[in-house]
C-alpha cells in the first residue's frame, strides 16, 4: 500500500510537470509563429523582394494561422491544473489556513476545531465530485465538441471530467487527515502558514550582527 502511495505521488508531481511544460511549450511555439514571420517579411524586402525569405515568412505565418487551438488547448490545461492540483495542494499544505485564531487555543480544542473542519471539507468536497460528475455525464451524453478542438476528436466532457476526478482525490486527501486527527497525529488541517514563512524569510534576510 505503501509502494502504490508513493507512486501515486510521483505520478502526481510528474503530471503537474507535464501539465506546466506543455502549457508553455503551446504559448511559446504560439507566440514565435506569431512574430518570426515579420522577420522573413523585413528580410525579404531589403533583400529586394527575395522569393525564398518571403516563402519562408508565409509558412510560418500559415502556421500561426493553424494554431488557432493553441488557445484552447492552453486554457484546457490549466484547467486540469487547477483541478489536479487541488489535492497535491492539500497534500503538500499548499493552501493558505486561516488559523491565527485557532492556533490560540489549546491542542484538544485544536482538535476538535479540526475534526470538525475537516468534516466540512469532505461534506464540500464531496458535494461538488457528485454534481460535477453529472455535469460531466450530461457532456458526455450530448456529445458536444470542444471549442476550437472538436475536429481533433476532443469532446467537452474530455475536459470537464478533471473536475469530479481532482474532487474525489480532495475528499480523499481530506479523509487522510481526517484519520491522522482522530489518531492524534496532527491536530489541525495541515494547512500553510503564511505568517510564519514571512517570519522565516525575514529571520534570513537579516544582516548578521
Amino acid at each position: 500500500m505503501n509502494a502504490l502511495l508513493r507512486v501515486w505521488n510521483h505520478f502526481e508531481e510528474g503530471f503537474i510537470a507535464f501539465l506546466l511544460a506543455a502549457m508553455t511549450l503551446v504559448t511559446f511555439v504560439y507566440v514565435i509563429l506569431n512574430n518570426f514571420y515579420t522577420l522573413f517579411y523585413s528580410l525579404g524586402d531589403f533583400f529586394g523582394g527575395n522569393e525564398a525569405l518571403l516563402a519562408i515568412g508565409d509558412f510560418i505565418l500559415d502556421l500561426a494561422q493553424t494554431m488557432t487551438w493553441s488557445i484552447a488547448l492552453t486554457k484546457a490545461l490549466f484547467a486540469w491544473l487547477i483541478f489536479f492540483g487541488l489535492a497535491y495542494g492539500v497534500r503538500t499544505a499548499g493552501h493558505i489556513g486561516v488559523d491565527a485564531l485557532v492556533k490560540l487555543a489549546r491542542k484538544p480544542v485544536q482538535r476538535i476545531i479540526g475534526l470538525i473542519a475537516c468534516l466540512c471539507c469532505l461534506g464540500y468536497a464531496g458535494l461538488i465530485a457528485v454534481a460535477s460528475f453529472d455535469w460531466m455525464r450530461t457532456l458526455f451524453t450530448a456529445g458536444i465538441g470542444a471549442e476550437d478542438l472538436g475536429h481533433y476528436g476532443i469532446k467537452q466532457w474530455h475536459i470537464t471530467m478533471i473536475v469530479p476526478f481532482g474532487y474525489t482525490m480532495v475528499f480523499i486527501r481530506f479523509l487522510e487527515i481526517f484519520v491522522r486527527i482522530l489518531r492524534n497525529q496532527q491536530t489541525g488541517l495541515g494547512l500553510a502558514d503564511e505568517a510564519a514563512e514571512a517570519m522565516k524569510l525575514t529571520e534570513h534576510e537579516e544582516p548578521k550582527q
